[in-house]
Parts: structure tokens; C-alpha cells; sequence
């Protein structure tokens, strides 16, 4: 991997934008979230962002009551699109020039998917949010994330968690559990580790995208990952 990434795909859970509420946006996190975002595009920093759902609907717990899986999906699928509009006009506010592309098309409130068009987006220096996941039910976020940063020729995936990295087991529930500086493929894959699931993980390793897991709301961790240094867990071909 290079030493810094000029083309980075951030990828982040719904209810990260909840806060503690859980449901819905904290504002403050919101805007928090998009100052930092800012601050790395305003310095030269390619932004691609793929954004869940989980903060306005859980597609998981619909299903069984009468709502298909597939359907369940979709309705996943257009809570990530609020996300990604909220994310847009926010960013927007604070003065950075964004596009949005949908997975999914909404005539009239958000474009389809457009790998080249979203490509030329990030080379005239706009951030790229990318609701919808991949357009099509079961498929997770992370699978969206890494097939977009696939399509993007993104440098580098950074996945936000709620913890600074990928650890030997669950660190709030094993005091002794510690944390993996860096991985490659094949240690995460043998060693089972839970990082995204089996597709986005194979698409990462068969365009030798690395992965970078880390907690976003470590103060300056974002900016400080982009400069090249070694925060959270890095998953690659090699040490």
C-alpha cells in the first residue's frame, strides 16, 4: 500500500450517525462526522463514502413477520439513501463540493450508480456519497463498500467499527484480548476474524484492496490513517 492514500472509500454503520440514542441522527455527530470528512477533502484527499442503514430501519428484524427477505433489503437500501442525502447536505453546508450516486435509482432525489461518472466526481475533488448499497437484496453494505472501491480504484477501504481495530476476541468481553496491528488476507481468513463478510472480504483480497478497521471517533484517527500512520488494524497481501 502506499505511504498515504489519495483515493480512500469510507464505509460506516447507520447508527454511528445515531449516537448514543441509537436511532435516528445526533446532529452533532453528524456534523462531527462531516467536518472531518471536510477537512481531509479541503487537503487534497479523494473521498468515496458508503453509509448503512441501521439508525431508521433493521431489515434483520423485519424479517419472518410477514415481510420477504428481499423486500426487507430494500427497504434498507432507502434508509441508507436518507443517510446518504443528510450526508450530502451537510457536507454541502459546510462548504465541500459532493455528488451523490444511488445503487438504487429515485428519479428526481438521487442518480443511479455511475462508475465513471462517480470517478471523474472524485477527480474534480468532490466527495462521492454512494447510498444503496450494490442495487440488488442480499448484499450487505460491506459487500457495497468494497465492490464500489473496486470500481473506484480506491487505494485504500477503511471500515469505522466501535472499537480501534481488530482484536484476538471481543475486548469488552476479554480483558486480555489484544489488538492485531496488521493482518494479511490469509491470517484474517484462517484465523475466522469477523471483519466484513466473505464477499466483501474476497473482493478487497482479489483487487488487493487493503482494509483498514479503526474507530472514526478517536479523535484525529481519520486524518491520521490518510497521513500514513499506523492506527487501528491493517489487512493486506502482506506485511
Amino acid at each position: 500500500m502506499k505511504d498515504t492514500a489519495q483515493r480512500i472509500l469510507l464505509k460506516f454503520s447507520g447508527e454511528a450517525l445515531a449516537g448514543s440514542a441509537g436511532f435516528g441522527y445526533n446532529p452533532e455527530v453528524l456534523l462531527g462526522v462531516c467536518r472531518q470528512v471536510a477537512q481531509l477533502a479541503s487537503q487534497g484527499v479523494q473521498i468515496a463514502i458508503v453509509v448503512g442503514g441501521g439508525n431508521l430501519f433493521r431489515g434483520a428484524s423485519s424479517v419472518g413477520v410477514g415481510i420477504h427477505r428481499a423486500t426487507a433489503d430494500q427497504m434498507g437500501m432507502l434508509a441508507t439513501m436518507m443517510n446518504g442525502l443528510a450526508l450530502r447536505d451537510t457536507l454541502s453546508s459546510l462548504g465541500t463540493p459532493v455528488s451523490i450516486y444511488s445503487g438504487v435509482e429515485a428519479s428526481g432525489v438521487v442518480p443511479a450508480f455511475n462508475a465513471f461518472a462517480a470517478r471523474q466526481s472524485l477527480a474534480r475533488g468532490e466527495v462521492v456519497i454512494l447510498p444503496g448499497g450494490t442495487g440488488s437484496p442480499y448484499f450487505t453494505t460491506d459487500t457495497a463498500a468494497a465492490l464500489r472501491a473496486a470500481e473506484l480504484s480506491c487505494d485504500l477501504v477503511l471500515k469505522a467499527t466501535k472499537v480501534d481495530g481488530i482484536y484476538t476476541a471481543d475486548p469488552k468481553k476479554d480483558p486480555t484480548a489484544t489488538r492485531y496491528s496488521q493482518l494479511t488476507y490469509r491470517e484474517a481468513l484462517d484465523k475466522n476474524l469477523a471483519i466484513m463478510d466473505t464477499a466483501a472480504f474476497v473482493l478487497c483480497q482479489e483487487n488487493a484492496i487493503p482494509i483498514r478497521v479503526f474507530d472514526m471517533f478517536s479523535e484525529g484517527a481519520l486524518a491520521a490513517i490518510v497521513r500514513g500512520e499506523d492506527v487501528g488494524t491493517l489487512v493486506s497481501q502482506e506485511k
